[in-house]
């Protein structure tokens, strides 16, 4: 009863309300509001600061969520195991990666995993923003830069370069920047992370690395549309050097500024503690990092 309550919990977090989480379990608003007060009742602690259009987790809630996931995977590994045999590989995972680089490389080594493994479920979230993995379910979750959130495991899979670059069609019409400052008379395409929008990008100038701030007339929370618009000419894009190697190689984009490179940013799998020890989400970081060394 208290692993379907945490469920019934994780689900409401999930689908961002309990009128929605009721509906996608086929229960009754009423029926969840009671589930969720008794949950609260037997750890004594509210859960949820709740208003009548929205909520958000308590400490004891947030606390709640994170071990929810760790238990119900741990359940969930064992209920496998039993019931498939140990060497079977079975069950959902859930994982979150960048736009571009999930749609361009990791969808195809969750092809050629699901091939491989047909009894796992693969649920892919693409988007460039941060997720918070334990509240939103999350098995694991694969993103670019220093890990911040010391509460995750990490396992880094690779260096990536970032290229500025721009369609032929564009230099042809606006000229090519010779300097980091000519940035400043060129319309830049920006990235939108959450709330915060990309307006500084960094180069490596006399040694020492110097953030120019850019402007332009488009931005998205989206680096696939980031790169169509560069394509089309719109403006300049600083991309990642996966998103756009066939590009470059095809003659679409073209490398700016080379000289004033800024060192690689590392990619990495970041996963709650306890998930890595559930089998199929760790065959698929080892996947992963195969697919990136």
């Amino acid at each position: 009863m208290l692993l379907d309550q945490l469920r019934l919990f994780l689900a409401i977090l999930d689908r961002g309300s309990m009128a929605a989480a009721a509906r996608d379990l086929g229960l009754s608003p009423a029926t969840v509001s009671e589930r969720l007060a008794a949950l609260e009742a037997h750890y004594g602690a509210r859960l949820l600061h709740r208003t009548t259009r929205s909520f958000s987790l308590t400490e004891e809630g947030r606390a709640l969520a994170e071990g929810a996931q760790h238990l119900l995977a741990e359940a969930d590994e064992l209920d496998a195991r039993i019931r498939l045999g140990a060497e079977r590989v079975a069950g959902p995972i859930r994982l979150s990666a960048p736009s571009d680089l999930g749609r361009n490389r990791i969808a195809r080594v969750l092809d050629a995993f699901q091939a491989a493994h047909p009894e796992v479920e693969i649920d892919l979230h693409l988007g460039d923003g941060y997720v918070d993995l334990a509240a939103q379910g999350f098995d694991l979750a694969v993103r670019y830069g220093d890990l911040q959130d010391s509460s995750l495991m990490v396992r880094r899979l690779a260096d990536c370069a970032r290229r500025i670059c721009a369609a032929p069609t564009y230099l042809e019409r606006h000229g090519t920047p010779q300097y980091p400052d000519d940035l400043s008379h060129h319309n830049c395409l920006m990235m939108r992370f959450g709330p915060n929008t990309d307006r500084f990008w960094p180069f490596l100038i006399d040694g020492r690395t110097r953030r120019i701030a850019v402007r332009g007339d488009r931005t998205a929370n989206d680096g696939e549309a980031v790169r169509d618009w560069a394509v089309a000419g719109y403006g300049i894009a600083r991309k990642s050097e996966w998103d756009i190697a066939e590009d470059i190689v095809a003659g679409r984009l073209v490398p700016l500024l080379t000289a004033f490179e800024t060192p690689p940013i590392g990619l990495q799998v970041v996963y709650p503690q306890g998930r890595g020890r559930i089998r199929r989400v760790r065959l698929l970081i080892e996947a992963l990092a195969a697919e990136f060394s």
